[in-house]
């Protein structure tokens, strides 16, 4: 991959003080702290070499070369979508018209399916390839065995079946028979399709044909990655910085289409407005009906078309939001009612009414409330099948627990963090049961939310230069959280309620050097499990006692200007 990006920013000198004692505290010397900040592409580790890669690009080349008809088959997520249109933008750089297959979620569900075999055949396909999916999905290898459809899975998810499924290849860091320590095993569903197309590009130029740049891809690889949550190590790290630099001069107009022209004029792109914007909006096709509209924006080469389909997302992410606040406020009514005394070990909630679509997100909104891991249950298209959406709290691997308890499932799959299954409605006392007898034995500090802030500072180190600084440490995610930090010595002097349910705080210092007040914002603040209410914090500042503020750093960009603001997560009042 040919790039002119691979500098590499100097790493202590010049930097904040504050982010020095960062990377203090995380007991990094100069290696790790040059490692972390690295953009050079030239120090990957080496993308291709995982099983399977030789005869999936073999396979590749062939039908390239034959012009065969190539069906890329992708999970309806972010991380699927962006895998689609990442392999189909390749296969257009070399001259190939690839089609697109996504199953619904209410239809086909998650993986690949004998039904979508048909299809694959019925439109001509020969080499059917997966992304994002497959590597559990052994009975669908075998119907396209049989049928005479090769089948390569490239797939991300943990191998958890007894036996790989019977594909002509695989191509997946975390199938069974990869190093243990392989530093390929973070790679989303979207990088292990970028690692394919890198190395067909290369096998095409050893026999004399001309490949464009795959530098311009790595926006599909940076979107899909920060929103699939996937691990932030270094490899992932360099791949998502160099998709979001190219971001705003983007030539996809389906990429374009997320972004306001004010937007498209600044030098940086947050993480934030692809974990909290761009995948929300992505995903939101897929959770209510069908995912085609999403693909079709990522893939489009108009932009009139491409912000047309775009509009599609914002309606449907806006019946999501709607939906999914009604199944969450349900689902913690379900939760709150199975108290029994004790500290809850993890939420488990059924109802046969609650879309499906959203049972992921509203579990991730239990742990979040909670602290707690969560599985929301609800009807699946047959008859006495349930299905469900888990996700895990703290240092937890459910999928671990989950496979434990996989005999009382039809069907399960995921990794780490998230898992999804579905079972007979029958077995979800026993269900239950099982995963409470073993989550009793894990320590509460491993399968809960612990709650922990980053560095303790001062209001007067709160400078543009923090700001600054603190986007050279970006993209964050999962292993790269955003700093979270504490302050004391201030008081609360103004707040405004919003909505009903956001709060807009001032605070200004008490002690050191004089500062300008500090502004902060919190979102669905008002109501929020063990969240003092800003009234309350006010009183009792007045009665001697002292606030403690929890909180990350953003900026307020309003009418051109740019403003220092207190993302706020908590505030506790503690006695002087």
């Amino acid at each position: 991959m040919t790039t002119n990006q691979n500098t590499t920013p100097t790493t202590k000198p010049g930097l904040h003080p504050i982010i020095l004692r960062l990377f203090e505290k995380k007991g990094w010397g100069e290696k790790e702290i040059k490692e972390f900040l690295s953009w050079d592409l030239l120090e990957l580790p080496d993308l291709t070499s995982m099983q399977g890669m030789p005869e999936c690009t073999d396979r590749i080349l062939d039908a390239i070369a034959n012009e065969e008809v190539i069906g890329i088959y992708g999970d309806y997520d972010v991380d699927g979508t962006t895998s689609c249109a990442l392999f189909y933008h390749f296969f257009k750089m070399v001259g190939l018209e690839v089609l697109l297959i996504q199953p619904s979620r209410f239809i086909e569900g998650y993986g690949l399916h004998a039904s979508s075999i048909d299809q694959a055949l019925s439109d001509g396909i020969s080499l059917l390839i997966t992304v994002d999916c497959g590597i559990t999905n052994n009975e669908a290898a075998d119907y396209a065995k049989e049928r005479g459809l090769d089948l390569i899975i490239t797939d991300h998810h943990k191998d958890g079946r007894d036996e790989m499924p019977n594909a002509l290849a695989i191509v997946n860091p975390n199938r069974r028979d990869e190093p243990e320590d392989s530093p390929l095993k973070p790679l989303a569903g979207v990088g292990v399709a970028f690692a394919v197309c890198w190395e067909v590009k290369k096998k095409l130029e050893e026999i004399g044909q001309e490949c464009p740049s795959l530098y311009p891809l790595l926006q599909f690889v940076a979107i899909g990655t920060i929103c699939d949550l996937a691990k932030l190590t270094p490899m992932n790290l360099k791949l998502v910085r160099h998709g979001l630099k190219q971001i705003p001069k983007t030539e996809y107009p389906g990429i374009r289409a997320f972004f306001s022209a004010e937007e498209r004029k600044l030098p940086f792109v947050p993480s934030e407005k692809l974990s909290f914007n761009i995948g929300p909006l992505i995903n939101s096709k897929g959770r209510l009906d069908h995912p085609e509209k999403a693909l079709n924006l990522l893939i489009s080469d108009d932009s009139t078309k491409a912000y047309e389909f775009y509009s599609h997302l914002e309606v449907s992410n806006k019946e999501r939001k709607y939906i999914q606040a009604q199944v969450f406020e349900e689902a913690k009514e379900v939760f709150v009612k199975s108290f029994d005394g004790s500290d809850p070990l993890i939420a488990i909630v059924y109802n046969e009414a609650w879309h499906e679509g959203v049972i992921g997100i509203v579990a991730s909104k239990l742990v979040e409330t909670y602290k707690v891991p969560a599985i929301v249950f609800t009807n699946a298209e047959e008859e006495g099948v349930i299905k469900a959406s888990a996700r895990a709290a703290g240092d937890l691997n459910i999928f671990k627990y989950l496979d434990q308890c996989k005999d009382l499932f039809i069907k399960f799959g995921g990794h780490k963090a998230a898992a999804g299954l579905s079972m007979p409605i029958e077995n979800l006392g026993a269900f239950k049961e099982k995963m409470h007898y073993l989550l009793k034995e894990v320590p509460a500090i491993e399968r809960t939310v612990q709650f922990s802030y980053d560095l303790e500072v001062e209001p007067h180190e709160i400078t543009p230069k923090l700001l600054k600084d603190l986007e050279k440490l970006e993209p964050y995610g999962m292993g790269n959280e955003k700093p979270l930090f504490k302050m004391k010595n201030v008081r609360l002097t103004n707040f405004d309620v919003l909505k009903d349910v956001h709060v807009r705080w001032t605070f200004q210092a008490l002690k050191g050097p004089k500062t300008a007040p500090l502004k902060g914002i919190s979102f669905n603040y008002i109501g929020g499990f063990e969240k003092l209410h800003p009234q309350e914090i006010f009183s009792k500042q007045t009665q001697g006692e002292e606030i403690t503020l929890y909180f990350t750093l953003g900026i307020n960009r309003f009418n051109g200007n740019e403003y220092i603001q207190l993302m706020v997560n908590k505030v506790t009042i503690d006695e002087i």
